[in-house]
């Protein structure tokens, strides 16, 4: 599904040296695996996560992402990629506000390949248990609620790929633990999922777990995450 071989992000910092914020980073990440990358803040995590999801392009290294070197893209095949195949859930939610919960889930689809299919907006609403919340606004939602309509629109084009960027970072115990359960299950069906975290209770929901150092990858392990139920339970 995933494979990265050196892959190095350097930024200019001025007229400074260049900073280096991944280095080097080398890994596989096969279909349906649960992975979770850990890391201190500035350790590289938000890089990866960006150049795994097409967002940015990397210095220099390989990323081939179901065997397409995406590495050097141009813009317009990269949003080809991120629309077709991968679907994105971040800390913050980034749902349109005027626009209800069927609206926003609908939004991929517009980007997409323009036809707005209402019928399975619908189903996604209610694979996350949200069927008789769809024409509310976000504001009329919980946080736990506002993030499982970005799990639906994170489905909508159906990607085998998900990156979640602290997905449960705005969340209480409760609503973090529905949504964690939601990703397993969603894991469980095939789908493969990339969860950036620093905690290690949502980490444990992973199989493996990827830690980031200064911009390198020191530790590569597997987890117990398959049977894990219930948040907090570490």
């Amino acid at each position: 599904m995933i494979e990265i071989e050196k892959l190095c992000k350097r930024y200019k910092r001025g007229e400074s040296a260049d900073v280096e914020a991944l280095k080097e980073a080398t890994f596989q990440i096969a279909p349906g695996e649960f992975v979770c990358v850990r890391g201190a803040s500035g350790s590289g995590k938000s890089t990866l996560l960006n150049l795994l999801g097409c967002l940015d392009q990397p210095s220099s290294g390989a990323y081939r992402l179901d065997g397409e070197d995406v590495s050097r893209y141009t813009d317009k095949q990269l949003s080809r990629i991120r629309n077709t195949k991968i679907g994105f859930i971040f800390q913050s939610f980034n749902l349109l506000p005027r626009t209800t919960a069927l609206e926003n889930v609908e939004i991929p689809m517009v980007y997409g390949s323009g036809h707005v299919d209402r019928k399975r907006a619908r189903a996604a609403l209610e694979r996350v248990g949200l069927s008789e919340r769809a024409e509310h606004f976000p504001t009329e939602l919980s946080g736990g609620e506002q993030q499982r309509v970005a799990i639906a629109r994170a489905l909508i084009n159906r990607p085998t790929l998900i990156l979640a960027d602290e997905p449960t970072g705005n969340l209480d115990l409760n609503a973090a633990s529905e949504v964690m359960g939601l990703l397993q299950s969603l894991n469980r069906e095939g789908r493969t999922i990339l969860l950036v975290t620093h905690d290690s209770a949502v980490a444990a929901y992973a199989s493996r777990e990827i830690v980031l150092r200064d911009g390198a990858v020191v530790s590569d392990r597997p987890l117990g995450g398959a049977d894990r139920a219930v948040l907090g339970a570490v």
